[in-house]
């Protein structure tokens, strides 16, 4: 008997009705001769309802009591889940993260899985029964509740299914697969089939929604295939996987992903000495504050310019901490800018094809679109320019690499 893990979100159970559908959608793979292992989201809306009466005590809230509360929306909805199915016949039983052995670290709001026990899990399996877990939290070693950042109940699910060996971990969603890009911008955009994790990581990490990059990443380290597929729609979905069965007829470019996310840094006029990105970073590392592309330019002067980029709600805290820093080196001025936008095209293709970012740039800049920011892996170009920018830039490069097609 294989074990499937499906986790549903917030928009597949965001009614009494759809919990309904999603508990026959589950009857169906258990029917199948399969354990059942579900794991879910809070009900569509739910979290930021929570965040939202947090912020009107304090705006200012985070850590431990922000964790107690957000994880309360998940915990709603394994119980109706359970009663759902439990109504329908079948034997079902719902854990929290705690209660289902998922250990974290102490970083609260954005905490890391260090365990899980699969032993609680089997034992239910084992008895028959339809495993419903809290996704997007778990618990330290000392019992504090936390959450693992937002889409974090994909990464609850990839967890789940290494360490239990599932056959395969289905993430269920308002889409019927990954696309090229997002179909609300591009009408063009076709459905991916399958995409290599190493892919999907780099699609995630730039910004598409579709799943939470440390599921990805997660998935590919363990080598755990994940099925995106629809709720509410018949279908294959798309298989993410480490390798590609047809690499040899891969396009060259799989996709473009966009971040809206994010707010761009510069610190002038900076001594140039070693060690300088560490003294400007390392205070931004020390609030807890992600930094994506980094830039720096050297003036005949002696001084340089360093420029980067951290998510958009972290920009007021990581900008303070750069005034600092430009106090302490007598910079010549801090800027910053949070109307911009990240926009990457990925593909395994790049490795063996020469010109892919001459082509995106020319294509950009045919279309009087200025670039800020460049910046490129083996499959990856990224570029950062101004928010209003997006459709077009979006749109015009889906057509050049023939994505449409």
């Amino acid at each position: 008997m294989a074990i499937i893990v499906q986790k549903y979100g917030g928009t597949s159970i965001g009614t009494v009705e759809k919990i309904s559908h999603v508990a026959d959608k589950i009857i169906v793979e258990k029917n199948n001769n399969n354990d059942i292992v579900v794991v879910v989201s809070a009900m569509d809306g739910e979290t930021n309802r929570l965040l939202d009466l947090a912020k009107k005590i304090n705006p200012e809230v985070n850590g431990r009591e922000l964790d107690v509360l957000i994880s309360t929306g998940e915990q709603v909805t394994i119980s109706l889940l359970a009663l759902t199915l439990i109504k329908k016949g079948y034997d079902a039983i719902s854990l929290t993260g705690s209660q289902a052995g998922i250990v974290t670290n102490t970083v609260f709001n954005k905490a890391r899985i260090e365990s899980i026990n699969n032993s609680i899990i089997k034992n239910y399996l084992n008895n028959g029964k339809i495993v419903i877990v809290a996704g997007f939290q778990g618990v330290t070693v000392d019992g504090d509740i936390t959450t693992l950042g937002r889409g974090g109940s994909d990464t609850s699910a990839v967890a789940i299914s290494v360490a239990l060996d599932a056959k395969e971990c289905q993430i269920f969603t308002d889409v019927d697969g990954v696309y090229t890009t997002d179909p609300r911008i591009s009408p063009g955009a076709k459905k991916i089939d399958h995409i290599t994790s190493e892919e999907m990581l780099e699609l995630s990490s730039q910004g598409s929604k579709v799943l939470q990059p440390r599921a990805v990443e997660f998935a590919g380290k363990y080598d755990v295939g994940i099925r995106v597929l629809s709720t509410f729609a018949d279908g294959t979905g798309t298989l993410i996987s480490k390798e590609n069965e047809q690499e040899m007829e891969k396009a060259i470019i799989s996709g473009i992903a966009f971040n809206e996310d994010e707010a761009q840094l510069t610190i002038r006029g900076v001594p140039d000495q070693p060690g300088i990105a560490s003294l400007i970073l390392g205070p931004i590392a020390e609030c807890n504050i992600e930094v994506d592309m980094i830039v720096q330019n050297v003036g005949e002067d002696g001084l340089a310019n360093f420029t980067f980029t951290v998510p958009r709600n972290d920009y007021k805290e990581a900008k303070k901490s750069l005034l600092k820093s430009a106090k302490n080196f007598n910079a010549k001025k801090v800027i910053g800018n949070d109307k911009i936008v990240k926009i990457s095209m990925v593909g395994v293709g790049m490795r063996t094809h020469a010109g892919i970012a001459s082509k995106m740039f020319s294509v950009l800049a045919s279309n009087n679109i200025n670039i800020s920011m460049i910046s490129t892996s083996e499959i990856k170009i990224s570029i950062v320019t101004d928010e209003n920018n997006l459709d077009t830039a979006v749109n015009v490069l889906h057509k050049a690499f023939e994505l449409d097609k």
